[in-house]
């Protein structure tokens, strides 16, 4: 997530890697904080690749620095990324959710709406923490607070995250409509 969040970020502006990282920081640095030992390797890969470009700026009131821009392969493998994401980047929310922040920059409706659909799927399967008589737990069927606080919660999530899913699928389907 963090190589699909430096092109993601980069494609809307460019930046220096302090900035860089204190915004990819703000978007999954509750989950994975975002070292300069992680950043700095991701970068020297994606510029490596072609993806990533550094060009010194001079500062206003500082020595020059460097800023990191996308290139037009960046942007490329970027949407490459959007629109064929992994299974995991669909069923790890936390992974899904730095997808959905950059799933706006794909051009075509139909592809934003195929990775939302990916994950509506997902979530109408069933699933659960916890299992009982070889099923997912019911919340009646758990005994201990906190497995029960774990289920409520994850099933609240769950039922806002398809109601956002499908009402934004909905939205998207009659714009693409207007769009032919």
């Amino acid at each position: 997530m963090l190589t699909l969040s430096i092109l993601g970020f980069l494609a809307e502006r460019p930046m220096h890697a302090y900035e860089l990282r204190q915004v990819i920081s703000t978007l999954i640095g509750h989950n994975r904080p975002v070292s300069d030992g992680a950043l700095y390797p991701a970068l020297n890969r994606l510029r490596q690749a072609g993806h990533v470009e550094r060009q010194a700026e001079p500062g206003t009131r500082a020595p020059t620095r460097q800023v990191l821009r996308i290139t037009d392969n960046g942007r490329a493998e970027l949407l490459r990324r959007l629109s064929e994401p992994k299974t995991t980047e669909i069923t790890d929310s936390g992974s899904f959710f730095t997808l959905l922040a950059f799933l706006g920059q794909l051009p075509e409706t139909a592809q934003q709406m195929a990775v939302l659909r990916r994950r509506l799927d997902f979530l109408t399967q069933p699933a659960g923490f916890f299992h009982h008589a070889g099923a997912p737990a019911r919340i009646k069927d758990v005994d201990d607070r906190y497995r029960k606080g774990m289920l409520l919660m994850a099933r609240a999530t769950q039922r806002a995250e398809r109601a956002w899913l499908e009402q934004t699928l909905r939205e998207l389907a009659e714009q693409a409509e207007t769009e032919v």
